[in-house]
């Protein structure tokens, strides 16, 4: 831990993920001088039921930034600038006088919204969602989310007509509470992953808007990536903005970046060349490449705006894995097959390479590129000589995995990736960057720092007051820690990714017979 004494002055990066919402403060030299998270415990009320308690939330993001600062002295005269990365999809409705929740957040991977996304594709909208907004209808994305709370939850719907309620994904809502109210505003990034913003004009798409039945009233105005979203309500950073015994005064600490956390570790990876791309394994893991300034269609994969920055929008196509890190969790958490402090590489590399256990984790279905709503997680491959660090070898395996299924994906669209740069908790496991080079059959390129969702939106943050230029200085801040070159031979990988794909296949096949099972049978005439 750093000494209690502020040698600022920092840009803070709030950094919100699916299970922690954490504090970075990043010196000038571009270095995390400190951090600390609260852990995020999301809410199941029924199965397939995830949420998020709104005042929770926040009280965690609160609690992460006074313990960073805690750790350096620091006052808020020390910071500079703030900026914002959150997990994405997730929504959040809230009184605009007030700033009373109607209701627990809804979760990305939550599955609630099922029977509102069958009725609007059965209605024919999601092909037109893909084409104005580059996402499927699903579950997954915010637009059913709205809707359900719209329609679940009484009096909803009567009050956001009557303009009373607001609505925001995460990075909104903590905006909303960092400015005292004031500001209602989310970024393009952000916007593009509700299956409500036009990716070609770049606004909320009123003929979807009217299609669900939710009032444009609702939304934040959608903003480029570096615009200027609020200033930090004084107090919020524990103290008064500008305490004179501490320095020049200031009027308040602005909030310059917003950038969703795919994006944001795509800004940080220096994945700034069309073609350039990079996977971060958090708990759920997705793979970004760059498509410049076009929207990149590629089947089973999602578009979305990257940034706006410096007033002109890169796209990004990406591949989602529902469960990556999170499989870990559960292993941990829920079988118990692992305990707390465990080295989950030296398990793992315990079990050997041939246990012949493949593990489909469909939680809560399959995402890119399969896109299997129904699916539900299978361990394929047991024997009486399975033991539970076998599970956890197949675990590990399963993120590698499920990442070369989107690689996959990409080639079959004619785009050849040379290199993924990684990124995320796990990719400090060699044993996963390894799996991941020889499955995948390119190089796996780490960097020193593996923060770089953080370090991404904090360097957009500092440029926007004057501390930084991006993409230079954020480009020559990326260096490289260690490449894993791919050492398996064609013949074991051919054999290992047929077992993988038949297991994902059974999957498959699994989840269509109860889908059928399920479907009415017409009566006769």
């Amino acid at each position: 831990m750093a000494s209690p004494s502020s040698s600022g002055p920092y840009v803070m990066a709030l950094d919100e993920g699916s299970t922690s919402a954490r504090a970075v403060l990043v010196d000038p030299a571009g270095r995390i001088a400190a951090e600390a998270r609260s852990p995020v415990v999301p809410k199941r009320p029924r199965r397939g039921w995830v949420e998020l308690d709104p005042a929770a939330l926040w009280a965690a993001q609160r609690s992460a930034i006074g313990r960073a600062m805690a750790q350096v002295g620091a006052h808020p005269s020390d910071v500079a600038a703030v900026g914002i990365t959150t997990h994405r999809e997730s929504v959040f409705m809230w009184d605009r006088a007030t700033g009373t929740p109607v209701h627990h957040g809804i979760m990305w991977m939550s599955h609630q919204t099922d029977d509102v996304v069958a009725r609007w594709r059965a209605e024919g909208l999601d092909e037109e969602s893909r084409a104005r907004t580059g996402v499927p209808v699903d579950s997954f994305f915010s637009a059913p989310k709205i809707a359900w709370l719209l329609e679940e939850v009484p009096g909803v719907r009567e009050r956001a007509e009557a303009g009373e309620l607001a609505v925001g994904t995460v990075d909104t809502w903590l905006l909303w509470n960092l400015t005292g109210g004031r500001s209602h505003l989310t970024d393009h990034g952000e916007a593009s992953r509700t299956g409500l913003f036009n990716l070609h004009d770049l606004g909320w798409d009123q003929h979807l808007l009217d299609a669900y039945g939710i009032p444009r009233s609702l939304l934040p105005q959608a903003v480029a990536s570096d615009a200027g979203f609020g200033e930090v309500e004084p107090g919020v950073l524990g103290g008064l903005v500008g305490d004179p015994s501490r320095g020049a005064a200031r009027a308040g600490i602005p909030v310059t970046a917003v950038l969703a956390d795919q994006q944001a570790g795509m800004f940080g990876q220096a994945c700034f060349a069309p073609g350039s791309a990079k996977n971060t394994y958090g708990t759920a893991s997705v793979l970004t490449v760059n498509s410049g300034g076009d929207v990149l269609a590629v089947e089973g994969m999602t578009s979305s705006a990257a940034w706006t920055v410096g007033g002109q929008t890169t796209y990004e196509s990406e591949g989602v894995v529902f469960h990556s890190g999170q499989t870990l969790q559960w292993l941990r958490d829920d079988l118990k097959v692992l305990r707390e402090g465990d080295d989950i590489e030296v398990v793992a590399r315990s079990a050997g390479d041939d246990h012949g256990l493949h593990l489909v984790p469909g939680f809560t279905g399959l995402c890119a590129p399969h896109w299997e709503h129904g699916a539900t997680a299978h361990l394929v491959g047991m024997t009486l000589e399975t033991r539970p660090e076998h599970l956890v070898r197949a675990g590990v395996e399963s993120m590698a995995y499920q990442t070369r299924d989107v690689l996959v994906g990409y080639a079959r669209a004619g785009i050849e990736l040379t290199e993924l740069r990684v990124d995320g908790g796990a990719a400090g496991n060699d044993l996963l960057c390894q799996f991941q080079a020889d499955i995948a059959g390119i190089p796996v390129v780490r960097p020193d720092e593996l923060e770089r969702t953080a370090l991404g939106v904090a360097y957009l943050a500092g440029a926007g007051v004057g501390w930084w230029k991006t993409p230079d200085d954020v480009e020559s801040s990326w260096v490289v820690e260690r490449t894993f070159e791919p050492q398996m031979s064609d013949e074991r990988r051919e054999e290992l990714c047929a077992g993988w794909d038949d297991a994902v296949a059974g999957v498959v096949d699994a989840a269509a017979r109860r889908a059928a099972r399920k479907t009415p049978t017409p009566s006769a005439p």
